[in-house]
Parts: C-alpha cells; sequence; structure tokens
C-alpha cells in the first residue's frame, strides 16, 4: 500500500483459496480450498498485499478434512494434528461443523450450501471482525453476501467482489436462527420484496445474498470490465433484476469497476511440469512441435507436424459455452480442412460431451478427434500442443483460457463477449497487433467464419507465424498475471480508504 498513508489492516473474507505466502504460518501454503478461480485471486492478492507490508488478513472456512488430506504427510511424520499446526493470527479459520467434514468447497446438496454460508458468516461477524478490527473488508461472492451490510452499519469501508452470478436466499428469520444478529444491519440487506419495518421483513421476506453484498458494500467489482457493462446494458437475461438493477446503481456512483482475474502462475509453458517439452516464446516452434507430437501419439491422432491443431478447453456446457455452435459447424471444419488433417482435442467434462463422441463415431473421425474427460496434466499439454483454443462462449463473466493460451503459443477463436472482449483482440498479422480471432454474431457461421480466419493465419510462411506467436506469447505473460490483478485491487483499496465513508 502507499507509503504516504497509515498501514491500513485488511481483512479478505474468501470462501476458497490457495497458496497464501509461508511467512503467514509454516503450514498456510497448505490450507488450500479451490473450487474455481476465486481461489486463486484471492490467494494471489493477500501474496501481493503481504509482499508490499500491507497488514492483510484472511478469513476462510475450517475445511479440517480438505486441510488435513493436503497436510497428511507432515502430520504423519511429526505425529501431530490439525491443530499443531495452525497458522498465525493473520489467517482466521471459521470453525463449525457444517465444514469440517468437507471434501470439497461447496455442497452438492443446494441446501446445505446456504447453511454452510450463514456458519461462515456468523464466525467472521461475530468473532473475526472483532477480533481482527480492520480498516477495510474485502468480501467475495454470495457465500459472504451479508457481511457488507453489517460493515456498513459499523463504517469499515467494504469491498464486494462478484465472481459468478449464483445466489441464494433466507428470511431473516433463518438467518438469526444460525447465530447471526440481523437486527443490527437488516436496513443494509436486500430483500424480495420492500418491507418498511424488520419486523415486517422478519419472518416472510427472503434475503437475495447476492444482491445484499452489492446492496450493503461501498464499492463493487466484478471479473472483468466488459461483463459489468454487459449487466448494466441488459444484455444478459439470466442475470436476475435485483443484481442489475444493484449493480446499475452502483456503476452509475462510480462505486462499481471490473477488474480482471489472471491464469494460475503454473500456467507457464518454460516451468510447467505437465508438459512433453518446455519451451520459451523464443523457441516455441520447437517446443509446440515436440508437444503435438507427443499429444498426436497419446490421443491415436494422426501423427503430422503440420497439422492444424484446435482445443476445447472449456466445460461442454450449451448454457455458457457454445459447444452446440461448433458441433453444428463441426463437420463442414473438419471436412473442409481435410486435406491439411485438422485435428481437434477436447479436455472437458459436460452435457455435450457425448454428443461429440456421436459425431466423431458417425462420420469415422477418430484419427483427428479426441474427446477426453477433464485431466489437469492432459489440459497442461493440450495448450503446450494447441495451435488455437476454441472458445466460443455465449458470456464470459471472466474466463482464464483465452489467457492461458496466448501464453502457451495457442492463439484463441473466440465470441467477442465479457472478459473474451477485455482479453483478447482481433489479430491482424500485417501490423503486427491482435491476439486471437473473435467473431460478433453468435452463431455457427460466426464461429465457422472465425475458424477460416484461423486457418488463414496457419497458412502463413513460418517467418510471419513465428513472429506473430512470438510476440503475442510475450505480450500476454506481461499482460495476463497476478501482479497486475493485485495492483489493480491494491489502487482500489487506496481510494475506498480515501473516500469519505456515506451510510
Amino acid at each position: 500500500m502507499s507509503s504516504a498513508k497509515r498501514n491500513p489492516r485488511v481483512l479478505v473474507v474468501t470462501p476458497e483459496v490457495t497458496y497464501l505466502p509461508d511467512r503467514m504460518g509454516n503450514f498456510s501454503r497448505y490450507l488450500t480450498a479451490k473450487a474455481g478461480g476465486l481461489a486463486d485471486v484471492s490467494a494471489a492478492l493477500v501474496s501481493a498485499l503481504f509482499n508490499e507490508g500491507a497488514d492483510v488478513h484472511v478469513a476462510l472456512p475450517d475445511y479440517r478434512s480438505i486441510f488435513r488430506g493436503r497436510l497428511a504427510p507432515f502430520l504423519e511424520r511429526e505425529q501431530w494434528t490439525i491443530r499443531n499446526v495452525m497458522p498465525d493470527d493473520r489467517v482466521h479459520l471459521a470453525e463449525d461443523r457444517a465444514f469440517f467434514y468437507l471434501n470439497r468447497v461447496y455442497s452438492a446438496y443446494g441446501g446445505e450450501n446456504t447453511k454452510l454460508s450463514l456458519a461462515f458468516q456468523r464466525e467472521v461477524i461475530n468473532n473475526i471482525v472483532p477480533r481482527v478490527r480492520p480498516d477495510l473488508i474485502h468480501c467475495n461472492d454470495w457465500m459472504t453476501g451479508l457481511i457488507p451490510a453489517m460493515a456498513r452499519q459499523m463504517g469499515i469501508p467494504c469491498l464486494f467482489t462478484i465472481h459468478n452470478i449464483h445466489t441464494v436466499k433466507a428470511t431473516l428469520a433463518h438467518i438469526e436462527d444460525r447465530g447471526i444478529d440481523a437486527a443490527y444491519f437488516w436496513q443494509h440487506l436486500y430483500y424480495e420484496n420492500f418491507s418498511a419495518s424488520y419486523e415486517e421483513a422478519w419472518d416472510r421476506n427472503p434475503v437475495d445474498f447476492l444482491a445484499s453484498g452489492v446492496f450493503g458494500a461501498h464499492f463493487v467489482n466484478t471479473v472483468s470490465p466488459r461483463f459489468l457493462e454487459e449487466i448494466v446494458e441488459g444484455r444478459h437475461d439470466f442475470v436476475a433484476w435485483p443484481l442489475r438493477q444493484e449493480l446499475t446503481n452502483k456503476f452509475n456512483a462510480s462505486c462499481g469497476v471490473g477488474i480482471l482475474n489472471a491464469p494460475d502462475p503454473a500456467f507457464n509453458p518454460q516451468t510447467d511440469r505437465e508438459i512433453h517439452r518446455n519451451y520459451t516464446a523464443g523457441d516455441h516452434p520447437a517446443g509446440k512441435r515436440a508437444n503435438k507430437r507427443h499429444l498426436q501419439d497419446t490421443l491415436g491422432l494422426i501423427r503430422d507436424d503440420n497439422a492444424p491443431l484446435f482445443f476445447w478447453p472449456s466445460r461442454l456446457d450449451p448454457v455458457q459455452k457454445g459447444c452446440q455452435l461448433l458441433a453444428e459447424a463441426f463437420y463442414g471444419i473438419i471436412s473442409d480442412y481435410w486435406d491439411m488433417n485438422l485435428q481437434v482435442v477436447f479436455v472437458a467434462n459436460g452435457d455435450y460431451q457425448q454428443t461429440f463422441r456421436d459425431i466423431v463415431s458417425h462420420h469415422g473421425f477418430h484419427s483427428r478427434v479426441a474427446v477426453c474427460d477433464f485431466n489437469e496434466s492432459m489440459e497442461h499439454l493440450a495448450y503446450a500442443a494447441a495451435d488455437f483454443i476454441l472458445m466460443p462462449s455465449l458470456f464470459e463473466p471472466c474466463g482464464l483460457p483465452q489467457m492461458i493460451a496466448p501464453i502457451y503459443g495457442a492463439l484463441p477463436v473466440a465470441h467477442d463477449t465479457g472478459g473474451i472482449h477485455d482479453t483478447i483482440t482481433h489479430l491482424d498479422a500485417d501490423r503486427g497487433v491482435g491476439n486471437g480471432f473473435l467473431f460478433e454474431n453468435y452463431d455457427a457461421g460466426g464461429l465457422y467464419w472465425a475458424v477460416t480466419q484461423a486457418m488463414d493465419f496457419f497458412r502463413r510462411p513460418a517467418s510471419q507465424k513465428r513472429s506473430q506467436v512470438e510476440r503475442i506469447m510475450k505480450e500476454s505473460a506481461a499482460s495476463f498475471n497476478h501482479a497486475n490483478t493485485a495492483r489493480r485491487y491494491i489502487d482500489l483499496y487506496e481510494k475506498m480508504l480515501e473516500r469519505p465513508l456515506i451510510n
């Protein structure tokens, strides 16, 4: 944080995190509980704050079963229990039986997640905040959606970050039954219907957790600038009116921004242990060729160094990820470039996986298309082997594959939306600008057009392709990293701490 200011005490409240700095406790980096990008962003932000000398604290659930599994080798060797290796007083574990025995961050049962959220927030509100006495609180997603209302009532600046748009609802009666004194801050919560009094709202007017987080917070951010604009513009029907209304209010009051996430630092072709051969931007042709050969041999594809290889890196979800567009255009894409041995590799689970298996079987594409269950090692190898990735998402709050791929020298073929819009620009090789191939019309024809643009680039002389991919790899590594993301959050913290609070 700025040396011109006193050292603020920041409390980051998150349901998931990875790789906290060792100096926050000898075993803090083993307190890893991850379901998505929120975990990586939280850890990167905490690390950046800590490295700048900020008085940073973290609150997360005590996932004893998850932590014990990661700590098992140390516990067995030293004959310790997990209580012997708790980190120092900067990491605050919210304790409740609700999450002691979970083997994942979120429960597979919907109603159980509300219980987990209330248990976590009860401990933060009743015990952790009074103990830490933060100058600023940073909350993340619906699991922390009640805390901004408490922070506003207490006069503590609060940032609320939306990583996804899922929410739950519960009445004040249910919230208080779980040990949270909601009467203290009830007027800063967002209800399903208007209520003029606490008594009127108590048992029949549910609180929307995500909308409450936005409503109660002093500042709000989404994980890409364009996705926030799309919500405000009403471009997405799936965004509920309460969330859109409250985000619009924050945006119009200059209290809503977009800050992009960044990929896990493990996605680095120079150091990645999961790929067949490491490489840099300077020697990427040889490195990618070796990885392509290895992937082709592993999956039984035609071994051809010159075959254009497309990789599908996202779950096969037709609601968001646009796999139905690819299914519609698939036969044409394969057949039109048959003589070039165009290949497609899927490393993804999801509803459309069987659809692509059926297409492959029906047309006999087995030597050109591989459909694989998600596997982390195979995912890394596919990035290293691929020339292009396919990402025709209908919407994308942030997206990480379109940032990871160009770091490995695989260029995105993607729909121009959300976080993709903020990170990918259409390649103009003659001018030496851009890093992928974007289509605007969300249909199979739009995707097919973008594939033809990618193939036009693929046919260019090797020297031209090499110089462009080298440039893109270097620019991507410099832009898409946690240091840049953390800097944006730190700048926002400083702005919040300077700004007078209005309750």
